[in-house]
């Protein structure tokens, strides 16, 4: 079976089925990063990510290759949104802790391994400062910083992932860098 698929950098390519898989598996770890960062859990993030997959599959497989990926991430972004509610229950009630030390053993479980400890440990302080500025940015502008950023979604399919105007994709994503650039500016400052 031969399929056109969406790549990472947007372009569509013509597959097989076993390339079509690797691509997806590629899409839903970049998408769990997401998740993980949105959610701070790695089960109920790759609950996320394994959701929207299943809906996008079943409600979605007939639509064109081109809009695939928007569609994931819009999917994925109502899940993770019900997910974020239903934990602020949770936590009202008191059933609910923030484990930040399993958030971080699951992002260094991504990591390279064929990368010196030095590198390793230099890129954990670099990970730990970006993860830290991500989170205090609004949801908007984290979300749009990573779908036009880290999925190198165009401002159309951005757009459509978030369910909102590209004038307030390019509005959230310009926020996001501005806020970015000074939060990260203060550690380099810190640094000197």
């Amino acid at each position: 079976m031969i399929d056109a698929v969406l790549l990472p950098n947007g372009t569509s390519s013509v597959m097989d089925a076993e390339a079509r898989s690797a691509v997806f598996r590629d899409l839903q770890l970049r998408a769990y990063r997401i998740a993980l960062l949105e959610l701070r859990d790695s089960g109920l993030a790759w609950d996320a990510v394994q959701d929207a997959s299943e809906a996008l599959i079943r409600h979605y497989g007939d639509r064109p290759v081109t809009e695939l990926v928007p569609l994931f991430y819009a999917i994925l972004r109502n899940g993770m949104r019900d997910q974020r509610r239903r934990h602020r229950l949770e936590r009202f009630l008191g059933l609910w802790r923030d484990d930040p030390a399993s958030v971080d053993a699951d992002l260094a479980s991504t990591e390279d391994a064929t990368v010196g400890p030095e590198e390793q440990a230099f890129g954990r302080e670099v990970g730990a400062r970006i993860w830290w500025a991500l989170t205090q940015l609004s949801d908007r502008q984290r979300e749009a910083f990573l779908l036009r950023e880290w999925e190198q979604l165009s401002i159309e399919e951005t757009a459509l992932a978030m369910a909102c105007s590209v004038g307030s994709v390019k509005a959230h994503h310009f926020r996001a860098l501005r806020r970015l650039r000074l939060l990260l500016a203060a550690f380099t400052a810190e640094e000197s």
